[in-house]
């Protein structure tokens, strides 16, 4: 350990006494040094000092503080620390500042300098910094004792395991020491080799490792690859297989409608015939005209134009040419076409005076009931089993065997004329329901 001055300070009082007081080392608080230091004797301190060093340099600085006192003035005060440089761990001279007397400071310089010399003296040959305060001395006596103990606790297990070993401690055989080191050397020496071994082996695996840190990272990345693709894979099969629910969704749904289709007659969802009280209707439109029940010419109109295309409809589905007349569809103004005399015969009225003496328009239902009669014999030919429930002749239609309905307006009244288009509509509504369970048995 390198010799340092230790840190005092240094302050004078009212009276003109000096005190000089040196600083902990640990701590760094001021201490009160013992009274001893101030009588230190010439022989005591080359006592202290004599195995050490020369110390004729501290004889006479002990000469000097003895001849000489140290008086200040009454009325003169001074007070002033001085520390070292860089702090307490480090010496510096001392100095004063104020106004002292030239040989009192000589004598209080030589005094604090031959006292920290000696405690320079005490820190260079030992592990610990001098001077201390007495908490400090305590605490590093403690922690002294408890090395002590462990070292002492240590001698104790290594003579328990000389005892054991059967070794004493007063005879000890050189020559067997002298063959064990032989041999702990030979062995040492086997134990190098196999050390250097073990370094090229250990740099082998090494550089093994590094090679397999590599093929890791590359298979990190290629996990991390493979988990990207199946992360997108499985969100496509998600989305695969929610459109797969949702075209079988609508399979199911286009199923659904495809057997209510099948199950729906198209002529009987297209041509809805009913009645409205005493008359005939064929969606929605009324047939026919009550004195108390005013209808009007245009949904009479309405009413022929949907008959005739229903009875075209059959006809096609069947496959039945019409002879002598042909009815045609041309909405609330259809008519019959006559096929030998090229003429036009119509299913629509307007009324008027004018109307009611038109024989065209009677003419036209007549025909239409022919046409309608043409039907019934074409499907006996196929069914003979089918009949209307109605029959007709001749612009008439029979209720039972005696009672008939012209179809004809003129020398007819509304009532009987109304009855009988909806006896009409009664056997178009027959005829519907042939074609229908037709179609339900698969013909």
């Amino acid at each position: 350990m390198d010799t340092k001055m230790s840190s005092s300070r240094i302050e004078a009082g009212k009276a003109g006494t000096t005190f000089v007081h040196f600083m902990c080392q640990r701590c760094n608080l001021p201490l009160k040094l013992d009274s001893s230091f101030s009588e230190l004797s010439r022989d005591l301190f080359k006592e202290l000092t004599e195995p050490l060093s020369a110390v004729s340099d501290m004889e006479e600085s002990i000469q000097v503080i003895r001849k000489e006192e140290i008086n200040f003035e009454e009325d003169e005060e001074f007070s002033r620390t001085i520390m070292p440089s860089g702090g307490f761990e480090e010496s510096s001279d001392f100095t004063l500042v104020g106004d002292l007397g030239t040989g009192s400071m000589d004598a209080l310089s030589i005094r604090a300098r031959v006292t920290g010399q000696l405690f320079d003296l005490m820190s260079g040959y030992s592990e610990i910094d001098h001077p201390l305060c007495q908490e400090c001395t305590d605490h590093l006596l403690d922690n002294l004792d408890y090395q002590l103990n462990i070292v002492e606790d240590e001698n104790k297990e290594y003579r328990e395991f000389l005892d054991k070993l059967g070794v004493s401690e007063d005879v000890i055989n050189e020559e067997e020491l002298d063959e064990e080191l032989l041999q702990l050397r030979e062995e040492e020496k086997i134990l190098q080799q196999q050390l250097l071994e073990a370094e090229k082996e250990r740099a082998k695996v090494a550089e093994a490792m590094e090679k397999e840190k590599e093929k890791a990272k590359q298979l990190d990345l290629e996990e991390e690859k493979y988990w990207k693709e199946f992360n997108d894979q499985s969100r496509l099969a998600l989305d695969l297989e929610d459109e797969q629910r949702s075209v079988d969704n609508q399979l199911k749904y286009a199923q659904a409608q495809l057997d209510r289709l099948k199950k729906t007659n198209v002529f009987n969802a297209t041509f809805h015939i009913w009645h409205d009280g005493e008359f005939g209707t064929i969606n929605d439109f009324r047939l026919g005209r009550l004195p108390g029940t005013n209808v009007e010419w245009s949904e009479i109109n309405a009413a022929w134009g949907q008959v005739v295309l229903l009875l075209v409809s059959l006809a096609n589905k069947i496959g039945l040419n019409f002879t002598k007349y042909r009815p045609v569809p041309y909405g609330n103004h259809s008519y019959i076409e006559v096929l030998d005399e090229k003429k036009e015969l119509p299913l629509y009225g307007s009324g008027g005076i004018r109307f009611l003496w038109d024989t065209k328009f009677d003419s036209a239902m007549v025909a239409f009931l022919e046409c309608l009669q043409q039907f019934r014999d074409e499907v006996q030919k196929e069914d003979s089993s089918f009949n209307l429930p109605y029959k007709m002749s001749k612009g008439k239609i029979f209720e039972g065997e005696k009672t008939q309905y012209s179809i004809k307006m003129q020398f007819n009244s509304e009532e009987q004329w109304t009855k009988a288009l909806k006896y009409m509509l009664t056997n178009l509504k027959w005829a519907l329901a042939w074609l229908s369970a037709r179609r339900s048995l698969g013909e």
